[in-house]
């Protein structure tokens, strides 16, 4: 519920915070993604929904698009966005945990997880791959695009570690090894890239289903 609260409070700002810093990495991913026309597609923790944008140009009328985020806030900002580009009809907004997506099993061809994955406290990533798992269709596809965890970590990376165990409540995220935990989770990685945003290393992936 903090988490939630957090990003609540930044919804407003978010884009100004940190949309534009991210921006790159978010569109390698989607790349990698290669959605088609027709697809069901699924974004967790879609943010301020320029993701949801993006998926529901790039699927078409004929396509089905789903975001679901923990924040409220954000789903308002996203839903407005949609709105004003004339996207809202194709995409449904769902409040909600990734830990517990109220989708059935298959229901999508490709799910995205953008800066989401590694908000998630470090035992709770397999529970949240694993849902992605279960509502991909067979040979579905997961897009992740995260900070990772670079061995030795860097300067930025030493810093960015001190601020997030000083303030965890505003700096929630934190390097993960997402490689390493999308393969734990029966998926085949396809595509990968690594990325640097603020000087901090970011792996955008892209895997199959098994």
């Amino acid at each position: 519920m903090r988490r939630a609260n957090n990003y609540n409070r930044l919804s407003r700002w978010y884009d100004a915070l940190a949309g534009g810093s991210e921006r790159q990495a978010a569109e390698q991913g989607w790349r990698q993604l290669d959605l088609r026309p027709g697809e069901r597609v699924l974004e967790l923790g879609p943010g301020t929904g320029h993701g949801l944008a993006a998926a529901a140009q790039a699927v078409g009328p004929a396509g089905r698009v789903a975001g679901l985020d923990l924040a409220e806030g954000m789903l308002q900002v996203a839903r407005a966005r949609l709105r004003a580009i004339g996207l809202a009809q194709r995409v449904a907004l769902h409040h909600g945990d990734a830990m517990r997506l109220p989708y059935p099993a298959g229901a999508f061809d490709a799910v995205s997880m953008t800066f989401t994955l590694e908000v998630f406290d470090a035992p709770d990533l397999a529970q949240v791959l694993g849902e992605c798992h279960r509502v991909l269709r067979p040979g579905g596809r997961l897009g992740v695009v995260a900070m990772a965890r670079q061995e030795p970590p860097g300067l930025p990376v030493r810093l960015y570690l001190w601020a997030h165990a000083r303030w965890p409540a505003l700096i929630d995220c934190r390097p993960i090894a997402v490689r390493e935990s999308v393969e734990a989770a029966h998926f085949d990685i396809v595509a990968a890239a690594r990325l640097s945003v603020w000087g901090l290393p970011v792996d955008a992936v892209t895997a199959t289903k098994r």
